[in-house]
């Protein structure tokens, strides 16, 4: 009598994506803050600040849109990840899952599933909003789709795996949200998400430039908005290789991050 076979681990994988989604659309009120705080700031900043960015010919509500969508980016996987699974060290999910046969890897495969859903919903939501109150554009040309969507999958790859590394760091779930949306706020700022990346002093420049969230910024900016906004642009230039290089930097830094800091069990269970 032969055993039955387990299923694959991208199987298991996939199942586990299908469950995610299906519990954090059953969560409304965890669903309303991931899409509904994007979209308020959107509506908030897009209504108080208007006008040309100089020497431009783009309106500022435009290069506006173009953070939010990658700051939704950044909400839907650092965030969400970052929390969720933080909560689920804390109320002994992570450890039940782990005593299973169910491949660690399928647990990882299912919340990348999750936030790159999230994430498309999300820029979507966005995009189209941005869309219809400021005329932002969809990408022109190929290049620039192929742009679009390279920076895209780049930044949910780095957020999500910065998201998994960062969920270690608050000691309980209950204060998961509050350990990280306070770095998450500074590098809005940092990033040129609320104002024009050129108008920050330099020294914020300078410190946001480490970070992936103003690489994402202007490659969704170089995908959405005309070239005539590189005279705004700190180097005049788009930057793509350089933005690949960080990009690729800090999914490596979060790649090492998860192997070595990642824990199933919560501090106190030794």
């Amino acid at each position: 009598m032969s055993s039955l076979a387990m299923p694959s681990t991208l199987r298991i994988g996939l199942s586990r994506g299908a469950l995610e989604l299906k519990g954090f659309v059953r969560e409304r009120e965890a669903m309303a803050f991931t899409f509904a705080v994007p979209i308020v700031l959107m509506l908030i900043f897009g209504t108080i600040f208007k006008g040309e960015i100089q020497g431009t010919g783009v309106d500022f509500r435009q290069y506006f849109a173009a953070g939010i969508i990658a700051s939704g980016i950044a909400s839907t996987t650092f965030i969400s990840l970052g929390v969720g699974i933080a909560q689920e060290r804390d109320d002994g999910t992570l450890k039940r899952l782990y005593g299973t046969p169910m491949p660690p890897s399928a647990y990882f495969i299912g919340k990348t599933i999750t936030a790159l859903v999230l994430s498309v919903t999300e820029t979507v939501i966005l995009f189209l909003l941005g869309h219809l109150m400021f005329g932002l554009k969809p990408p022109s040309t190929p290049e620039r789709w192929l742009t679009f969507v390279w920076v895209f999958v780049a930044g949910v790859a780095v957020c999500t795996l910065l998201g998994i590394a960062v969920s270690s760091v608050p000691r309980s779930g209950r204060g998961a949200a509050a350990v990280l949306n306070v770095p998450y706020i500074v590098l809005q700022f940092l990033s040129g998400v609320y104002l024009t990346f050129t108008d920050l002093p330099k020294g914020v420049q300078e410190a946001g430039a480490v970070f992936p969230l103003k690489w994402i910024c202007q490659g969704l900016r170089s995908a959405l908005l005309p070239d005539s906004l590189l005279s705004a642009e700190p180097a005049h230039a788009w930057e793509h290789g350089r933005t690949a290089l960080v990009l690729a930097a800090w999914g490596v830094a979060g790649f090492v991050l998860c192997l070595t800091t990642f824990r199933w069990k919560r501090r106190d269970d030794g």
